[in-house]
């Protein structure tokens, strides 16, 4: 009521917002004769025209308007579309840095492709960046012909299961490729995508291409040049649906424990507490699950039970579960019991050939190659009974949060983001503009039914669907999991069976087993009687247009024919085409007729925007449409949240079981626990944030140190490394010039200088004790650096240019080495920091000064093995084969050349002494057996001999 009258006083804020651009839209459309008279090489000459008015000091916002009316010419010269005026202000805004809210159908990839032609005019290079390669691919292949024709290069990454190297394509009209989806692309490098002017792809992929930028050996395998700007599509799924789950890199460690199949064995066995017992604190079960904040634990009975079922199978190592003896064991219980009461299979992931694959709670698709953190995963795969695969070892990671604020310029387009504002606003620092439509929105948005129980909820959607299709209605009906999509087809099926074999009705089922037809599936849902159910936003991003798409029902006539659209004649698509577009006219005004696109969703999301989301694909560019939800008091969100209000308010009305409760307060109040589910995800966002940031900053310290080492000089590359040397040893001398002077100082200083360094034969304990400290610092430096010195000659006289290759890879290797291990114990440090809290102390702060304390010692640790390991390398021969080349490795040893080991120090280790490799760790701990058992490891790069 409040802002109603706000609004009434002082006018709608967004409008206000909105008419400041109309002048400028203006001033586009006064220029669009002048470039209409263009020729396409004028029109070309403009390009070259903007960057020299650049260059000589004019700003992107001097050009704006003439730019825009130059990219809305020669869309209309190569694709047939024009600009409308509310796209203009949505690519002002845009270009401004701004998120752009722009309805379903508004033309989000044309009006994109206005501020990724002005921005690209800079040559630093600009990123369309969408949720799905699909996405990806055809947006480039509709805009790419107005980049062409304006001189500008374009290309795509698409995701080929973590090979970098392929995948990536350039815009070119006369490329003509075998296979039809890819027309157009001509394959190149992922580094020679990165240099086009405008690089289309996934969140994904330019986050993945980042952290893999930052793992290499050599400069030249540097894709990605600096983050300049960058328009997020589908901006609330990215910057908040995916905002929990990191960008991870990993390896394999650690073979899986047998703990996980015994417990997920054990968990089956115990039998869940009701929720009335809950409510009352007198549990009758065995565990408890509180799904609102999605955890689960046992009770004094479920104690007991999995004490007796490990005493029974011996693993029970004292009397009580939780005594410190058993203390390793229970995080593999706590795993195994959530992926028992939690995870839902076809709801929370799928099984596909024998993996365990997740769905995206917010998209429904799948996330192959993903997989659940610390443990979790392999729990699921113990329940279902898959192989257990190895736990991980992070190598690199980075959240979707800190990637994208490190773009100079971002900005996002989608159909809802106002219900996320604040938090844009607060994480992103991205205002956002509502932009009007391009004709006024009809559709009706009718109030939620609410029924008592799921099966009278069914019972009337189905019913529903029935009158629906009886007039040739097209119906998108959406779920919140594949299993429910599925059940839902079932009944269809059995309902509608003589409708479906008539070939009146056909039911289509979307949902991440079936991501493969996606675009085709919801292309094709605007047919007169067609029934398409999808999860969640599946299908976002491709219109659904009335009457069907021509281009996919031309494909499919010619399938029927025998004929593959790679293998058909101009003629036969030609004709093909305009058979189905005519037949989609005719269809078009059958479903005007019959209401246009009705949706129907099944249950409401925790998120207001995704059933936004959903109502949006019906009523698009002033076509009528109907949206109306289906709710029952067994509903997650309902039960939940709002459960006993509605309940009350249902008994109080006293309706039979198959009757609805239709009432605006009920959708309001509906609504009301949707804001409290999104403030809670927020919170959980935002704390997951304040915990990356403390890792942010020491990421980009390290990321920034390998810059600095993989583009030195020759000469820079080998005095900071001499430098590294120097400071290492000048704390070995410092630390021993604290204690006593005896014969036993001067001996365990020497010994400690070998353990850095070949000590040459001056300096010995005998020598030492007769200089000051002053002077015995400076002899040791001096001395590490003649070695280093005689070092540089023999490799260089092996191959010009050996030593900086040695020892670029060697400190690379260093920080590599240490930085994952400092990652993992990041892990485990944040997993246990949250026990602060007990003693009263804020495990943020405690988590910041630990992680601080943590990042010295990292520093430390990779000075002293970058320091040892230069002086350890040696060069290896080995005689190349006839048939094959044959790179032998940099390999610190002094052994036969036919059996390279790795080198070690002289001085024979004890098992308790630390590990020569430089890991920290003691020598039983590290490398003791395989020293033991003879196996090598290289150290650094190859050598041709």
């Amino acid at each position: 009521m409040f802002s109603k009258v706000m609004k009434s006083v002082f006018g709608d804020p967004m409008e206000r917002a909105v008419n400041k651009y109309r002048a400028r839209v203006e001033a586009i459309n006064a220029l669009e004769p002048r470039y209409e008279a263009m020729s396409d090489a004028e029109l070309r000459a403009q390009t070259d025209s903007f960057k020299e008015r650049l260059q000589n000091g004019e700003t992107l916002d001097d050009i704006l308007e003439e730019a825009y009316a130059l990219v809305r010419e020669a869309a209309k010269r190569t694709i047939g579309q024009r600009h409308f005026d509310v796209q203009m202000i949505g690519g002002i805004v845009l270009h401004e840095g701004r998120i752009a809210e722009m309805k379903t159908g508004e033309g989000k990839t044309l009006t994109a492709s206005l501020p990724l032609y002005l921005n690209a005019l800079q040559g630093k290079g600009v990123h369309l960046v969408t949720p799905n390669d699909y996405l990806s691919k055809k947006g480039l292949q509709l805009m790419g012909p107005i980049y062409q024709l304006l001189g500008l290069s374009s290309a795509v990454i698409q995701n080929t299961g973590g090979q970098p190297d392929s995948g990536s394509y350039i815009f070119d009209t006369d490329y003509l490729s075998d296979d039809a989806r890819f027309q157009n692309l001509r394959p190149i490098s992922r580094r020679e995508a990165y240099r086009a002017d405008i690089t289309y792809g996934t969140n994904n992929e330019f986050g993945f291409d980042y952290l893999r930028d930052n793992m290499v050996w050599d400069q030249d395998r540097i894709s990605q040049r600096p983050l300049y700007y960058g328009i997020i599509d589908e901006v609330d799924n990215i910057l908040i649906d995916e905002a929990r789950t990191p960008l991870i890199i990993s390896g394999p460690a650690d073979e899986p424990s047998e703990y996980y199949a015994k417990f997920a064995a054990m968990v089956k066995q115990l039998k869940r507490s009701s929720d009335e017992s809950v409510e009352l604190e007198e549990p009758d079960g065995e565990f408890i699950v509180d799904e609102k904040d999605r955890i689960a634990y046992l009770t004094e009975a479920g104690v007991e039970k999995i004490e007796h079922l490990m005493t029974n199978s011996g693993m029970l190592n004292a009397d009580s579960l939780y005594h410190p003896d058993n203390a390793e064991m229970i995080p593999y219980l706590d795993n195994c019991l959530r992926a028992y009461a939690l995870f839902r299979r076809d709801k929370e992931y799928v099984i596909q050939n024998g993996e365990i694959v997740i769905v995206d709670d917010f998209t429904g698709r799948l996330m192959p190659g993903r997989r659940f953190s610390e443990g979790l995963h392999q729990a699921i795969e113990a329940k279902e009974g898959v192989k257990v695969r190895r736990e991980n070892i992070t190598m690199a990671t980075i959240t979707f949060q800190n990637f994208f604020r490190m773009y100079d310029k971002l900005a996002g387009m989608t159909g809802t983001a106002l219900t996320e504002q604040e938090e844009f606003e607060k994480i992103y620092e991205l205002d956002v503009v509502a932009i009007p439509t391009n004709k006024p929105i009809i559709r009706a948005d009718e109030n939620d039914l609410i029924f008592v129980n799921e099966k009278a909820k069914w019972n009337a959607i189905i019913d529903d669907i029935r009158a629906r299709v009886s007039r040739s209605q097209p119906i998108l009906v959406g779920t919140v999991a594949i299993e429910t999509s599925e059940r839902l087809a079932k009944e269809l099926n059995k309902a509608l069976k003589s409708e479906i074999s008539n070939g009146d009705v056909r039911i289509e089922v979307l949902n991440a087993k079936a991501h493969e037809r996606e675009a085709g599936i919801i292309a094709q849902a605007g047919q007169p009687g067609s029934v398409t159910i999808a999860t969640n936003m599946a299908g976002r991003g491709v219109d659904i247009l009335l009457g069907g798409n021509p281009e996919g029902k031309a494909r499919e006539a010619l399938r029927k024919e025998g004929i593959d659209v790679t293998d058909a004649t101009p003629e036969q698509w030609q004709e093909a085409f305009s058979k189905a577009k005519a037949e989609c006219d005719a269809d078009r005004e059958k479903v005007l007729a019959a209401g246009g696109l009705y949706v129907i969703g099944t249950e409401r999301h925790e998120a207001r925007r995704i059933d936004n989301q959903l109502r949006g694909r019906s009523g698009r560019q002033g076509d009528p449409g109907e949206s109306r939800f289906y709710l029952s008091l067994e509903d997650d969100l309902v039960r939940r949240f709002n459960g006993e209000a509605v309940k009350k308010i249902m008994s109080w009305a006293n309706l039979p079981e198959d009757e609805p409760l239709e009432h605006g307060m009920i959708s309001k109040s509906i609504e009301q626990a949707q804001i409290r589910v999104e403030g809670h995800h927020f919170d959980i966002r935002k704390k997951v944030l304040d915990y990356d940031d403390v890792v942010n900053r020491q990421r980009s310290y390290i990321y920034n140190q390998r810059r600095e080492w993989l583009n030195y000089s020759s000469e820079e590359l080998y005095e900071t490394y001499f430098e590294t040397i120097e400071e290492r040893l000048r704390e070995v001398v410092a630390n021993f010039s604290e204690e006593e002077e005896t014969d036993e100082t001067y001996d365990l200083l020497y010994q400690e200088l070998l353990k850095n360094y070949p000590v040459p034969e001056h300096i010995n304990p005998d020598t030492m004790s007769e200089m000051s400290w002053e002077e015995l610092e400076e002899a040791v430096v001096e001395g590490a650096r003649d070695v280093l010195d005689h070092k540089r000659e023999q490799l260089n006289a092996v191959q010009a240019g050996l030593m900086d290759r040695a020892m670029r890879q060697t400190m690379l290797r260093a920080i590599d080495m240490h930085w994952q291990r400092h990652l993992t114990a990041l892990d485990e440090l944040r997993e246990g920091i949250g026990l602060m809290g007990i003693a009263q102390r804020d495990p943020l702060t405690e988590y910041q000064r630990e992680a601080f304390q943590m990042f010295d010692t990292l520093q430390d640790q990779i000075t002293e093995m970058a320091s040892r390991m230069i002086y350890a390398v040696q060069v290896e021969r080995v005689q190349r084969q006839p048939e094959q080349r044959n790179l032998s490795m940099l390999r610190s040893n002094k052994a036969a050349e036919s059996q390279p080991q790795t080198v070690r120090n002289t001085r024979k280790l004890g098992r308790n002494d630390l590990c020569w490799c430089g890991s920290g760790k003691k020598y039983k701990h590290c490398h003791y057996k395989s020293d033991k058992a003879g196996v090598t490891a290289p150290v650094t790069a190859a050598v041709e001999q």
